[in-house]
């Protein structure tokens, strides 16, 4: 099994076009201790050729041109065999679009998440006739590219920002928000970009994986607040922080987990400076930030 990450950072990127906060500063000027990140999405393989995407990122493009696994080896062909959804935020379905161009692929996803495609119209530009688009039940395996078992889970998440309505329910699990277990030769990837909180259920869910890739959005709740450039916390957001008696790392901390890795993760996070004393006491627990293009061989 192997599995790249096409995009390390939560939605608008690093730096985010129009943000100069601490972290955006520094990617803008730069600065070698701030890598440029897109958004978030996973390619993962096990035969070589056909190469399953999960999450279709605003970015696609550009992490597409990035890896050369993905690109075209033909007139018209591309080795994206399958896409998965885990949510229908705008940063994991936005990249659909740029893949209408009539290439046939599969678009796996929970019932929930296919209809608030289905009932948006500009997602038509995905012909039926060259994109199917099956329903997946959770806790039911399937194979979306030859060699590679996949399960979805429910996660504690929360509707897309597009979806929302007076009244947010945040922390249910349900078909909204999903975490994903593949399996191939043996061993067990868990991927969980999104998640409200770290429930008994996801524990047990994500006990002895050969590697995590989790849900790295804030380090603090309320980092969005304390860097100046926005008014929720990532509770409201739908998204655990680090830290905290509830946080991912002390949740996560007594889980026999071969391989910790935070993904996902948002601009405003002091994580991503190399270096900084937050790098490292992220570090020290066990875990490792992703980057764009960090692989893994299991």
């Amino acid at each position: 099994m192997r599995a790249i990450v096409l995009g390390s950072a939560a939605g608008g990127g690093v730096p985010q076009w129009n943000c100069r906060c601490p972290v955006c500063t520094l990617a803008w000027a730069g600065d070698p201790r701030v890598s440029p990140r897109t958004q978030s999405s996973l390619a993962i393989c096990v035969d070589g050729e056909r190469w399953l995407v999960v999450n279709a990122s605003p970015d696609i493009r550009q992490q597409i041109a990035a890896t050369p696994q993905l690109q075209p080896k033909a007139l018209r062909h591309s080795p994206i065999a399958a896409v998965l959804l885990t949510n229908g935020d705008v940063d994991h379905v936005a990249g659909l679009l740029s893949l209408r161009e009539g290439q046939p692929f599969t678009l796996y996803a929970t019932a929930d998440i296919q209809h608030s495609l289905k009932d948006n119209r500009v997602f038509d530009v995905l012909s039926a006739e060259r994109v199917s688009r099956p329903d997946i039940r959770l806790g039911e395996p399937f194979e979306p590219v030859p060699g590679l078992l996949a399960t979805l889970f429910a996660v504690p998440g929360k509707v897309p920002l597009w979806l929302e309505g007076d009244v947010v329910a945040i922390g249910q699990e349900a078909e909204t928000t999903v975490g994903v277990l593949f399996e191939a030769g043996g061993k067990r990837l868990a991927y969980v970009p999104g998640c409200a909180h770290v429930s008994g259920s996801l524990r047990e869910r994500l006990d002895r994986v050969d590697l995590l890739l989790f849900d790295g959005t804030v380090l603090e709740d309320d980092d969005l607040i304390r860097a100046g450039v926005g008014s929720k916390t990532g509770q409201r957001m739908g998204h655990v922080p680090m830290r905290g008696d509830t946080g991912s790392l002390r949740m996560l901390s007594d889980l026999r987990i071969g391989r910790r890795v935070f993904v996902h993760i948002n601009n405003t996070n002091p994580v991503l400076v190399d270096g900084s004393d937050t790098r490292r006491e992220v570090e020290a627990a066990g875990w490792t930030v992703a980057h764009d293009g960090l692989s893994f061989t299991l």
